[in-house]
């Protein structure tokens, strides 16, 4: 990982620690409202169910799946460092598990990639040309890789937006940006 991506990941988690437990709360409703603009029917989703600090997905997760929407959250496979896939009818069923990630462990119903055209992708940091910074382990990357017809949005809190992400030729640029201030197409 280069000296600058390390910083840049470094500032931006303290800027994500400064924000106040309300202020995440109201940002994470507003990027649900956008995002329920652009998901259009996709059925199922394949979503990431949010720690401290990130965007809240827990409230997309449960309207998702009040409207019949399928919900599928990843689970992170250290050892092949790729991630395995596990449709969610319950979320009271996630415990904590791997790089404090909560996941339906002991309750997996498998999931196909090959059925999933949206995935809801974590971000530190972004840029407008779609470049996100995620924690590091290239978990998302390499997976995305290995399904590019899936169409990649990404959700952060506008106030991690930079004006550049570094980028290498193992990174996998999103399809939208999706913020508590609106909808950002990469250019």
């Amino acid at each position: 990982m280069s000296r600058e991506k390390r910083a840049l990941r470094e500032h931006a988690k303290e800027i994500r620690c400064s924000l106040s437990r309300e202020e995440i709360e109201h940002h994470s409703l507003l990027i649900e409202r956008h995002l329920r603009s652009v998901i259009n029917g996709e059925n199922p989703i394949l979503v990431y169910v949010s720690k401290a600090n990130e965007v809240d997905t827990r409230g997309l997760i449960a309207s998702l799946l009040a409207s019949g929407t399928g919900v599928v959250v990843p689970i992170i496979e250290r050892e092949s460092r790729t991630l395995r896939l596990s449709y969610l009818r319950d979320p009271s069923v996630l415990v904590e598990s791997t790089f404090s990630v909560h996941e339906p462990l002991g309750c997996e119903i498998p999931a196909s990639p090959a059925d999933i055209s949206l995935v809801i992708v974590p971000m530190i940091a972004f840029d407008r040309k779609g470049h996100r910074l995620g924690y590091g382990a290239g978990y998302y990357d390499r997976f995305l890789s290995c399904h590019p017809h899936m169409k990649k949005i990404g959700i952060a809190f506008s106030c991690l937006e930079v004006p550049e992400i570094p980028g290498d030729e193992n990174d996998v640029a999103m399809d939208l940006i999706v913020t508590e201030k609106g909808i950002i197409e990469p250019r």
